[in-house]
């Protein structure tokens, strides 16, 4: 079983909107954090939001701060990213991860995450 799987990825003009969203299961149930992390051809896989499960508190990356907004239910095991304002620099593989460890000083850090989907293409056009 796929511990995590990615939907509603999509091609948006610049400006839409598009909602993301993540099933988890099996192991990734409990993780003390969930997040969201993108990859863009040639580039790192960068940190866009996360979420520790247990409060709600949430960590975004500067260059979504205010246009993004993560989210999740609980009874539903399901992390979501509500993606404003789009951007062409938004173009990305969007990455669902969880971290049952959940370390707040490696929230932001993929290397801290054990679980990961299979990703959704987000474009964004101009």
């Amino acid at each position: 079983q796929v511990p995590l799987v990615e939907s509603g990825g999509g091609l948006v003009q610049a400006g839409g909107s598009l909602r993301l969203s993540c099933a988890a299961s099996g192991r990734a149930i409990g993780a003390r954090h969930m997040g969201w992390f993108r990859q863009s051809p040639g580039k790192e896989r960068e940190f866009v939001a996360a979420i520790r499960w247990s409060s709600g508190h949430t960590y975004y990356a500067d260059s979504v701060q205010g246009r993004f907004a993560i989210s999740r239910d609980k009874p539903k095991n399901m992390l979501y990213l509500q993606m404003n304002s789009l951007k062409p620099e938004d173009t990305a593989v969007y990455y669902c991860a969880a971290d049952p460890g959940g370390i707040l000083s490696s929230i932001r850090t993929a290397a801290a995450y054990d679980y990961w989907g299979q990703g959704t293409q987000v474009t964004v056009s101009s």
